[in-house]
């Protein structure tokens, strides 16, 4: 722990750099997903002490420092002749943080060496190295923006094993796309309970065909109009696409499995359905709890594993199943550095597990809906296509571009639902792009 004396005369700014560099080590060095460090029980103690712009600061400099990892990794190898030092990792991490703000976020560059160069001297094994820092940041402060635009940092920015299977499911050019929209921070999209276009008003934002808002805002989500009249939740447009699916729910019994935190949830109960919301986390059901009473509205929930549990039947059952998220990289940047290539199998694993469950309870003549925000085929159209051929009671409803307006070039040939994150271009990059869902309807016989 810092030293109370110490921290009370560091300069300012530093606290934020710290605990930045202490998160962004929780995700290369611990595979510590960054939203468990940001909110929640696991989150890292020192966030709560730090005025909301710090806080704000912080976790915008690691999402930028995680979006172009690739890159500032490459741009490093050409100024580093031996490679990070293998004894101190915190080498690496005071060159990410200061050569992030250097390079793309408004601070100057004096301030960001300097912060850097504190940071390694503030950690036994870096300290030694901290000349290196110093030296290595100045040189990205002369050449850095120059070397990067020498670089195809689209492809750097992105794993190898992600791109390669991009690349050989969408082809090069949407494979390219999906990568670029990475690469910047998102606008927040919302569920409005009612009138979204009101809403898009007051919070500076644009309703899309679909329903969804979009603004770009500052500040805390809770001091945001509405918020506490509970007139909306935050949900991304694509995540809000599924739900709509099982069409007109009202008066009917709904499971939502694997449903925290909530979104499609409020969706289903907003509409007028009977639901039960499930999930093996009794404190991300908590999450939904607390969500709903500010929303003022009504779910039953259950603490189980979906693919085990036993009830119904039902009328109509969502499935939002556990993934390797390789289609939510826009809003969570540290997906591409926490996730292997062999996550998927076993990920499909547990998907078929949870579908057939699924299918045992709905009613005769009742509803799935099976989503994930993968992109990955083995984690949607093959989990469909291996349960409908081992299922001959189930057969795909296919879905029409007729149903929801907007969704025209988000139905795909077999009559599923896939959006991808190059989609809804715009030319203010935070307000285009959507999560990669894959949504697919079955009916029972």
């Amino acid at each position: 722990m810092a030293d109370p004396a110490a921290v009370a005369s560091e300069p300012p700014g530093l606290a934020a750099r710290r605990i930045a560099a202490d998160l962004l080590d929780g995700v290369l060095r611990r595979r510590r997903p960054l939203d468990e460090q940001l909110d929640g029980a696991g989150a890292h103690p020192g966030l709560a002490a730090l005025a909301d712009r710090d806080r704000a600061l912080t976790r915008a400099l690691v999402a930028m420092a995680l979006r172009r990892l690739g890159s500032l990794r490459h741009l490093f190898g050409l100024f580093l002749e031996r490679g990070f030092p293998a004894d101190a990792p915190r080498v690496e991490t005071a060159l990410i943080i200061g050569a992030a703000q250097i390079l793309w976020l408004e601070v100057p560059d004096h301030a960001a060496v300097d912060l850097a160069v504190r940071l390694a001297r503030a950690d036994r094994r870096a300290a030694r190295y901290s000349g290196l820092v110093n030296a290595v940041l100045r040189r990205v402060a002369q050449h850095g923006a120059q070397r990067l635009a020498e670089i195809d940092s689209t492809a750097l920015n992105t794993p190898d094993w992600l791109m390669t299977r991009w690349v050989q499911n969408f082809g090069a050019d949407t494979a390219r796309a999906i990568a670029a929209a990475h690469a910047h921070e998102p606008a927040l999209d919302f569920t409005a309970q009612r009138d979204p276009a009101q809403w898009a008003a007051r919070l500076g934002g644009r309703v899309f065909p679909t329903g969804s808002l979009r603004a770009v805002v500052h500040g805390p989500v809770s001091a945001l109009p509405g918020y506490g009249d509970g007139a909306w939740w935050v949900q991304d447009a694509a995540a809000a696409l599924p739900a709509r699916l099982l069409g007109d729910v009202h008066g009917k019994t709904v499971a939502d499995l694997c449903a925290a935190p909530g979104g499609k949830t409020a969706q289903l109960a907003a509409a007028g359905a009977h639901v039960t919301a499930v999930d093996r986390s009794d404190a991300r059901l908590d999450r939904l709890r607390q969500n709903f009473a500010r929303l003022g509205l009504a779910a039953e929930t259950v603490v189980a594993d979906a693919a085990e549990w036993q009830a119904g039947p039902f009328d109509a059952v969502l499935l939002d199943a556990p993934c390797s998220s390789t289609g939510a990289i826009r809003r969570h940047p540290d997906m591409p550095w926490l996730k292997r290539a062999s996550d998927i199998a076993a990920l499909a694993a547990v998907q078929r597990r949870l579908i057939a469950r699924a299918a045992e309870l709905i009613k005769p003549g009742g509803v799935l809906v099976y989503c994930t925000c993968s992109l990955e085929p083995e984690e949607g159209i093959e989990i469909v296509a291996d349960l409908l051929t081992r299922d001959t009671r189930l057969l795909r409803r296919q879905i029409s571009a007729a149903e929801i307006p907007g969704i025209g070039e988000f139905v795909t040939p077999e009559g599923d639902l896939r959006t991808l994150p190059c989609q809804l271009a715009d030319a203010d990059p935070r307000m285009g792009g959507l999560d990669g869902f894959y949504a697919a309807r079955l009916v029972r016989l």
